[in-house]
């Protein structure tokens, strides 16, 4: 069972890493064990939610500095399991927008540790619902990239009939992945924790989820409240040192 310690000046936070997600499990040992992530900064942080860190760039940043576009040079594919969500200290990966990274690609050194906030049942409906329609968008997206080509010929040729019967077909493979999978929907636990302990339930099936807060879950309760500036950004830094125990 791979750990590693995150160590500032507000205390340790001792992470599990999930086997599950061999990918993020190693390159973040991979991190740690060569000192990558050390002198970095949480640098970006916002209550109720989570706090994010990792950005080479924050090393030794100015004051007031813009941070949150650092990288190591490299991107790792999504690891998404149904059985891994965004409970309250749970560490997952940070990316960029879908609209530059569809397949939702994670960033090779950007992490963040979920804090969040807990939801009656009348949100959880709401959150579901939204979950879905996120899971709907996001299958049917990566089946409409499969058959790009295809889509551009029939547009070019104004086949309106074609893109009617692919659209059928694609919406009925979206249906039968969705169902097959379980995307879209939260188990009783999920749903039990987010109402009990908290946590971010619309970040599920859209950011990997590759580890867990053991120890110092109180310190990321600490530091989400620390004042920040106008771009989330702690007044005072938060610098962190990275080990694998």
């Amino acid at each position: 069972m791979a750990k590693v310690k995150i160590s500032t000046s507000y205390g340790d936070i001792v992470v599990r890493l999930y086997d599950e997600t061999p990918l993020h499990r190693d390159n973040f040992l991979k991190l740690a064990a060569e000192g990558t992530l050390n002198g970095t900064l949480f640098h970006r942080v916002i209550k109720d939610f989570m706090i994010q860190g990792g950005d080479p760039q924050s090393k030794g940043a100015a004051k007031g500095q813009m941070l949150g576009s650092g990288d190591v040079g490299y991107t790792i594919p999504a690891e998404f399991n149904p059985a891994l969500y965004h409970k309250r200290g749970a560490l997952s990966a940070a990316r960029q927008a879908d609209q530059v990274n569809p397949e939702k690609r994670s960033s090779g050194c950007q992490f963040y540790i979920v804090w969040g906030q807990k939801y009656n049942a009348g949100q959880m409906g709401q959150m579901e619902k939204q979950m879905m329609m996120q899971a709907q968008q996001s299958v049917f997206n990566n089946l409409a990239m499969e058959h790009r080509a295809e889509i551009m010929d029939m547009r070019r040729n104004r086949d309106m009939a074609g893109l009617q019967a692919l659209q059928d077909e694609l919406t009925a493979q979206m249906s039968a992945i969705i169902r097959e999978q379980g995307l879209g929907k939260m188990s009783a636990e999920q749903k039990e924790v987010y109402t009990q302990i908290g946590g971010t339930p619309f970040l599920d099936g859209q950011y990997t989820v590759f580890g867990e807060v053991e120890e110092g879950l109180e310190l990321v309760g600490k530091i989400q409240e620390v004042a920040t500036d106008g771009n989330d950004r702690p007044l005072e830094d938060i610098q962190m040192t990275v080990t694998v125990l």
